[in-house]
């Protein structure tokens, strides 16, 4: 049975259709970045936020998802660099990708800001199903089927922010690549990566002097799957403690919350149950971690406010 639910996963989350999709967060507003390379530098200061994503818990083979992203601006608070890292596993199935990001951020007045992004770097992606096992004995295409590619990759992303609120387009994947077993050209787990889009969306609000409202939304087509949308509502308190809940549709719903240690070091948790699972009796939820670190430059903290929390 547990063979069977690791095949499930696969072949209905990581290839529907045949196609390769990207991972998914809940911390999606506090990993901007691994999507969208025009958020490079957007919070005025070096940052740096690593995620770890276990997804299902329960279910062997089930997904887990990692990614460090890194960036700052280089020059003048209009050219900013970062680095993304994503690590992701499913079952017997592990993509690894690291890329650079480059932003180049217009100044439209003294409020508005629009930011242009690319990306560029490589994907490597591992199947192992030797380490399956068969229900049919001597499964010549289970047994042999072990390959490693490594592909290149490329993308780009728009992002407008101004005091209250922040919109971004990105495609983080143009050049998409085939992934075949050796053996008669035919692979068990065969994969084609297909385009990814990516909707973003959030703003800040004061309630009070205290309490501040921060909504967001995330939305991803994807080509031969169903549209998703994420929408989530925080509430942050004295500029520190934040709690809030997530909707995934006709997926899942989530709690997150997170609190910042003196302006530089925020950690953040969420929970989130996919009631749509099929194999909900073995569903025992998703959990991630955040940790972002900001180092303020000399002379510049004064000069931030809002967007430090996009």
């Amino acid at each position: 049975m547990k063979n069977i639910i690791t095949l499930l996963i696969i072949f209905v989350s990581t290839f529907n259709v045949s196609a390769q999709s990207d991972p998914m967060f809940t911390h999606y507003a506090f990993n901007t970045m691994a999507v969208n390379p025009a958020y490079a530098g957007n919070r005025g200061m070096f940052s740096a936020t690593l995620l770890h994503r276990s997804q299902w818990i329960g279910v062997e083979g089930a997904p887990t998802t990692q990614t460090l992203t890194i960036n700052s601006p280089i020059y003048k608070n209009t050219l900013a660099m970062g680095l993304s890292v994503m690590n992701d596993r499913i079952g017997p199935v592990n993509t690894f990708s690291a890329n650079v990001d480059i932003a180049y951020m217009l100044k439209l007045n003294s409020k508005n800001r629009l930011a242009f992004g690319i990306k560029g770097g490589i994907t490597q992606f591992d199947r192992n199903l030797s380490s399956l096992t068969s229900t049919s004995t001597g499964d010549i295409a289970i047994a042999n089927s072990s390959r490693n590619d490594l592909t290149y990759d490329f993308g780009f992303g728009l992002l407008y922010t101004n005091e209250h609120f922040y919109i971004g387009l990105s495609t983080p994947k143009i050049l998409l690549s085939n992934y075949r077993n050796s053996i008669n050209n035919v692979d068990p787990l065969g994969a084609k990566e297909v385009q990814n889009f990516y909707f973003t969306a959030g703003g800040i609000f004061n309630l009070s002097k205290k309490i501040e409202w921060k909504p967001a939304t995330f939305v991803r087509a994807t080509y031969g799957a169903p549209i998703t949308a994420d929408l989530t509502n925080m509430l942050i308190f004295n500029k520190k403690f934040e709690i809030g809940a997530m909707w995934r549709w006709n997926d899942a719903v989530g709690i997150l919350i997170g609190y910042t240690f003196k302006e530089s070091l925020r950690i953040g948790y969420s929970y989130d149950f996919s009631y749509n699972f099929r194999t909900i009796t073995y569903n025992q939820g998703s959990h991630e971690v955040m940790l972002r670190y900001d180092l303020f430059y000399r002379g510049s903290k004064s000069k931030i406010t809002s967007p430090r929390y996009f």
